[in-house]
């Protein structure tokens, strides 16, 4: 079977940001709640170009010129971004695809809210897999889901780390390197309905008097709540196991753990579970949570600072809003000489 490697990835981040103090100040909060149980210091926020397609296009750019590559080779192309985008009803991976220069490719969009890029590599390794046809894709996309946050409701506390950017990776069959081994994907649709933007669906249309609630809202907090202590780190676990067990690993060969955006005290537990160290984890504090967009960002922070090498085992690992929950096991670098096949 022809390994599926990671060719390249590219991140863009808007320059404007929002520091933890004006969160504290619009939200009603103490600082150090914001910076210390939050884990914000600050995050990216959307210019007045930073439409959501244009920062995965803006993403993929980079991945394709860090790759060396000729666009027109692209086979595939996936948008891996938010709904939330330039235009409602729009296939904004097609947008993608001409922006980018992939004249022989054809595209789609996939979704499943800040799981999306873990089920994307998963989806697109399957394809490769099946069709010998399919032998480069790009997936990119971009996020600023933060648009939809009310600060002063409390409800919707837990995403004030929303923020906004765009990334891209660039899978090649053959590519003996950085591969991509199994993902695990769960979802739970008990909380599918939890958390919604009220106004602005075939339910409850956009009108000039409902416009206040057409912002992300938690219709039922206490007992979402109450539901993810009972469930959301124990599938987050089960999904990074699991895809470890698929490719043939344990969590005792993780080196690195590409993790979204979370308080403080999940991120140190996730952690600590593994047996890993704070160390072998980057911490998006000065980034917040960019959606989907968290696992490539944290991959390349990583690489940036020298924290993966050669045969480390990374888990990238995510949750989403609905609820979903995925992990996907890279071997980055050159494969180790004991490599499962």
């Amino acid at each position: 079977m022809d390994p599926i490697g990671i060719i390249s990835t590219g991140i863009y981040i808007p320059e404007s940001v929002m520091t933890s103090q004006e969160i504290a100040i619009q939200a009603g909060l103490p600082l150090e709640v914001v910076e210390e149980k939050m884990g914000i210091k600050q995050k990216p926020i959307p210019g007045k170009e930073d439409h959501t397609g244009e920062m995965g296009v803006r993403a993929a750019h980079k991945a394709i010129e860090k790759a060396e590559m000729d666009p027109s080779t692209i086979d595939v192309v996936m948008y891996i971004g938010e709904e939330h985008k330039e235009y409602p009803l729009w296939t904004a991976g097609i947008k993608l695809q001409e922006e980018v220069g992939a004249t022989n490719a054809w595209a789609f969009d996939v979704a499943m809210r800040c799981g999306t890029t873990i089920m994307a590599l998963k989806v697109a390794k399957s394809m490769m897999l099946a069709d010998e046809d399919i032998n480069t894709v790009l997936l990119a996309g971009g996020y600023r889901n933060g648009d939809f946050i009310n600060y002063h409701n409390p409800r919707t506390r837990f995403m004030y780390n929303l923020g906004a950017g765009g990334g891209a990776i660039v899978l090649k069959r053959g590519h003996n390197q950085n591969r991509v081994r199994e993902s695990s994907l769960m979802s739970d649709g008990s909380f599918s309905e939890d958390v919604v933007v009220v106004a602005g669906g075939t339910k409850n249309p956009l009108t000039i008097d409902n416009m206040d609630q057409y912002e992300l809202d938690v219709l039922d907090p206490e007992g979402m709540k109450k539901r993810l202590e009972q469930k959301s780190m124990q599938n987050f676990l089960h999904v990074i196991r699991q895809a470890l067990f698929k490719s043939g690993y344990s969590e005792q060969d993780i080196d690195y753990v590409a993790m979204l955006h979370m308080k403080r005290s999940a991120h140190a537990y996730v952690l600590q579970e593994l047996g890993l160290t704070l160390e072998q984890s980057i911490y998006l504090e000065n980034y917040g949570h960019i959606g989907q967009i968290d696992q490539i960002l944290s991959l390349e922070l990583a690489e940036e600072e020298g924290r993966i090498k050669d045969g480390d085992i990374i888990v990238l690992v995510s949750a989403g809003i609905g609820y979903a929950w995925g992990a996907t096991v890279i071997e980055w670098g050159k494969p180790k000489a004991q490599s499962p096949v």
